[in-house]
């Protein structure tokens, strides 16, 4: 099921410029107020922004970038620049774990609840989905639930001596429990080109077809019945 669109801008929504927040940012376009990225250190950081950049410019959305190097200092994660080769294969297979960065969605999705907080707005978008649960404890459903009820609760307020109660920001996430080959098949239908997205960890000139979120990428797509637009080195 889809959130239903509304005129009233209430939202903001964590773009990273992958498939995923591209398509929740064209299925929600008309109550996102605000697009942030978030310049974490990873491999693909510099090819994700600068789609997240013309989906937002494209669609009249402001878009923000935010930095957090401390994360690829500090943090142990092959997904992050400097640290171990990114693994090959499915993300059924061990060696995908190595790509999680401990507590990535947490942090990132504080922050937004900050910034929506900050500006009146009431959600805070993430297009996490039913394929990264088993890998991303931050993607899944009970982290979402009690991530949201921790957002509301961290900016709730009662309202004294006749001043208006504040309702709290809470989380939006529907595509917890869609797989990715379902959230592609929602981007067909808005007329999303999938071309102007980045999936590869490796960051390099062109997707490189073998990692897992490149495998996971192509097996949406054909599920999708979308022909792949995409440029790999294989």
């Amino acid at each position: 099921m889809y959130l239903c669109t509304a005129m009233k801008k209430d939202s903001v929504i964590i773009l990273s410029g992958g498939m995923d927040s591209v398509t929740l940012l064209y299925d929600q376009q008309e109550r996102i107020a605000l697009a942030v990225t978030f310049d974490y250190g990873s491999k693909h950081n510099a090819r994700e922004i600068p789609f997240a950049n013309l989906h937002c410019r494209r669609l009249g959305i402001e878009h923000i970038v935010i930095p957090l190097a401390f994360m690829g200092q500090y943090f142990t994660s092959s997904l992050l620049a400097g640290q171990d080769d990114i693994p090959e294969g499915h993300y059924a297979d061990d060696n995908m774990k190595s790509t999680v960065v401990p507590f990535r969605n947490g942090i990132m999705l504080s922050i937004a609840v900050g910034l929506a907080d900050s500006r009146g707005l009431r959600y805070v978008m993430m297009a996490n989905h039913s394929g990264d649960h088993t890998i991303y404890p931050d993607c899944r459903p009970e982290f979402v639930s009690a991530m949201s009820e921790a957002a509301c609760a961290g900016t709730r307020f009662n309202g004294t001596d006749g001043e208006a109660a504040h309702p709290g920001v809470t989380l939006l996430c529907p595509f917890t429990h869609m797989t990715k080959g379902q959230i592609a098949a929602r981007g067909r239908d808005l007329g999303i080109d999938y071309a102007e997205t980045w999936s590869c960890y490796k960051g390099g000139n062109h997707h490189c077809g073998r990692c897992g979120t490149c495998v996971e990428r192509r097996e949406a797509l054909a599920e999708a019945g979308i022909a792949d637009p995409t440029v790999y080195e294989d």
